[in-house]
């Protein structure tokens, strides 16, 4: 089975996206953290993330290992290190974005994530996994949520982690993250034409978790469907 969730930044993709393959039993792939791993690589070396050439020598110049850990997710390994907690920090996700819009770069991201795709039975998380990296999956989820939302979802993600943060700052970073990630040339981010859409805005976690379980399992889930043959 072959699982695509997509949805724009703090939609809850990763988290659904790991207990979703955790209850079916299945590997989960993280790809955002594929483009966060390079862009970290690029600040490291002070690359400019608008030369797409220096880019691709950054991306075919590292050993990027994704490690499933089953509840733990995925662990992210970038020249042996392991760089799972760094490549969340506020400054990896203020440039991902921009990052992940060269053509080059997400053609080779893309072409590692279609092998781990032809691998067996997954559950991918990402921006363009329905329309591009698994456009023949069994099923296609679409997260969605409001900026206000996914605002105070980030927010509070790094004050676990101990940071402090500016939630207009933070709204107006996604804003930012959604116009880039939604109008940029190469696989854009887009609901699939017969993905399912589901608006987490009001819902936590457990209730996304059981919808999409339920979907899966053919029971009777009320959520918004766009040419689904499901």
């Amino acid at each position: 089975m072959k699982i695509a969730i997509d949805g724009p930044a703090g939609a809850g993709k990763s988290t659904i996206a790991r207990l979703v393959a955790k209850d079916l039993g299945l590997r989960y792939v993280d790809t955002g953290a594929m483009y966060r791993a390079v862009t970290l690589e690029a600040l490291r070396r002070g690359v400019d993330t608008t030369d797409e050439e220096a880019l691709v020598r950054v991306v075919t110049s590292i050993d990027l290992n994704i490690v499933f850990q089953g509840d733990q997710g995925n662990l992210v390994y970038l020249d042996g290190e392991d760089v799972t907690e760094l490549i969340r920090q506020p400054n990896v996700t203020a440039f991902v974005s921009e990052v992940s819009t060269h053509k080059k770069v997400r053609e080779f991201i893309v072409a590692l994530q279609d092998q781990i795709g032809r691998q067996g039975s997954v559950v991918m998380d990402g921006r363009d996994i329905g329309t591009v990296v698994m456009p023949d999956a069994d099923w296609k989820i679409f997260l969605q949520a409001t900026v206000e939302e996914r605002a105070k979802r980030r927010a509070n993600e790094l004050e676990r982690r101990g940071l402090s943060v500016d939630l207009e700052e933070l709204k107006e970073q996604i804003r930012r993250r959604d116009h880039l990630d939604s109008t940029r040339d190469n696989s854009p981010l887009k609901r699939a034409d017969d993905a399912l859409e589901i608006d987490t805005t009001s819902l936590n976690v457990a209730e996304v978790v059981q919808k999409l379980l339920g979907l899966i399992k053919g029971e009777d889930v009320d959520v918004h469907v766009s040419g689904s043959n499901h």
